[in-house]
């Protein structure tokens, strides 16, 4: 114990300070204080002070006073109710029996496959007795379809998709039947999926309505001329009048009242172009937009302006078209703005999707992101009529939003990001992977694929991963 300390707990003990520092000066301890005679004291003080350090030295210390917890927050914590959020609602009817069979076999079938066989068996009127059975062989199925241990999932993966999309056409498709919207398909689009493209190079949203409006022709085309963007020289002309220096905005009244459009309104939003100095007014059906400086070269900006500004709609949507898909109407439109859609009033947010996968993870997380990469690749190979294993589209979406993200399967994303030196290198740009990770003293621990290939030894899969140790039982004569 420092000095300092034993002088401190001596004081704590009710000690006085300059008896303290005495004692701790001559190099006594607490311990030593304790175990000290009357006698042995009293060449550093009087009897009577040695007998009173006897005393205070046999007490407990005094403990450091707490700060006593005003009642009001105790009674604050006491009202809180706290309640666990239900994740996963409990499983009814045929799922619930299907359920309590498996648990007494001690089956290990998924929620969803119990889900799903619940649906069929309700469908096809399968009696009680037949449960046990049925689930023996959907169990069966299941065993043989889980991968190998050890298995290399992700070279399965890369060449089960790598190998039908070999036979990919790179040709634009109509989407959906609707023969104005040109949509990416194919090679192109499966590249699009991959390097995770913050904007496709066509764009669309697939919007579907609430059960009030979506089989309502009226109501639907009311919703897609809110969503698709309307300009000023779609429902008007423009002229330049030279004599009194101003632009002559003539409105088509017809188109006005199609789009649902108040003259007020375009008023409004001319006078808020940007960049230029202008005054916008209304003479019963015209409207007249002055210059602040009287030039030629003003009033042909103020035009090209006026042309371009936007009087309704929503940015990013060029256009909306409205099919009949069986039951009900959908709006497919060109061009995307999730976040503002969503919004709409009569718009089915949990149905409505964009083809834009980084767009649904600004919007709604990584999770949507992730089943958009599905979505989107699947239905890619389908359109070609190329069947591929739903797990390995899955393993590629997991590895693209793994870390709560979305990345591109190549140099700047998965591929770029491996910690093996030797697999960065040996995909792209070897020589600059290569010098970076000598000059920062890089470790490759050759746990993976490529670098195992590389060096020429065993790769860490399959037979590869396991370790076989001999060890000989030794004679004692040996």
């Amino acid at each position: 114990m420092a000095k300092k300390d034993t002088i401190n707990a001596l004081i704590r003990r009710g000690i006085d300070e300059d008896l303290a520092e005495k004692l701790a000066d001559k190099g006594y301890l607490l311990g030593d204080v304790q175990s000290a005679s009357v006698e042995e004291l009293t060449d550093l003080m009087t009897e009577k002070q040695a007998k009173s350090v006897k005393e205070n030295i046999g007490k407990k210390p005094k403990p450091k006073k707490k700060k006593k917890k005003s009642k009001k927050k105790k009674k604050e914590k006491k009202d809180v109710d706290l309640e666990t959020p239900e994740k996963v609602k409990p499983l009814k009817g045929s799922a619930k029996e299907l359920d309590e069979i498996q648990q007494k076999k001690g089956y290990d079938l998924p929620r969803y496959i119990i889900e799903k066989a619940a649906e069929r068996i309700e469908e096809e009127d399968i009696g009680k007795d037949d449960y046990e059975t049925i689930l023996e062989i959907i169990y069966q199925k299941y065993q043989n379809r889980k991968i190998d241990p050890l298995d290399s999932v992700g070279i399965i993966s890369a060449q089960s998709i790598g190998e039908p999309g070999t036979q990919m056409t790179m040709r634009t498709f109509h989407h959906a039947g609707v023969a104005e919207l040109g949509v990416t398909q194919g090679l192109p689009r499966m590249i699009e999926v991959v390097d995770a493209r913050k904007v496709p190079s066509t764009p669309i949203m697939e919007v579907h309505l609430i059960d009030e409006y979506k089989k309502d022709r009226d109501k639907v085309k009311k919703i897609a001329k809110k969503l698709e963007v309307t300009r000023l020289i779609d429902i008007a002309d423009l002229e330049i009048d030279m004599a009194d220096m101003k632009v002559s905005v003539s409105p088509d009244m017809d188109k006005v009242e199609e789009e649902d459009i108040e003259l007020d309104d375009i008023v409004e939003r001319l006078g808020k172009m940007r960049g230029i100095d202008c005054t916008v007014k209304k003479d019963g059906d015209m409207i007249y937009i002055f210059s602040e400086e009287s030039k030629f070269s003003e009033l042909h900006q103020i035009v090209e302006n006026a042309k371009k500004t936007k009087i309704k709609g929503l940015k990013g949507v060029e256009r909306a078209i409205i099919r009949d898909v069986g039951s009900e109407y959908v709006i497919f439109t060109e061009g995307t703005n999730l976040k503002q859609v969503l919004k709409v009033e009569g718009v089915d947010m949990t149905n409505t999707f964009s083809n834009s996968m980084v767009e649904i993870y600004d919007v709604l997380g990584v999770e949507a992101a992730r089943n958009s990469i599905i979505k989107e690749a699947k239905d890619t190979l389908n359109e070609q009529g190329l069947e591929v294993d739903i797990r390995h589209i899955m393993l590629v979406a997991d590895m693209m939003t793994n870390e709560g993200d979305v990345k591109a399967i190549g140099r700047h994303g998965v591929s770029g990001k491996k910690t093996s030196v030797l697999a960065r290198a040996a995909f792209e740009i070897t020589s600059t992977h290569l010098l970076r990770a000598a000059i920062v003293g890089e470790e490759d621990k050759l746990d993976g694929v490529a670098e195992n290939v590389i060096v020429g030894q065993p790769i860490t899969q399959g037979t590869g991963a396991v370790k076989v140790k001999y060890t000989p039982n030794r004679s004692q004569e040996d």
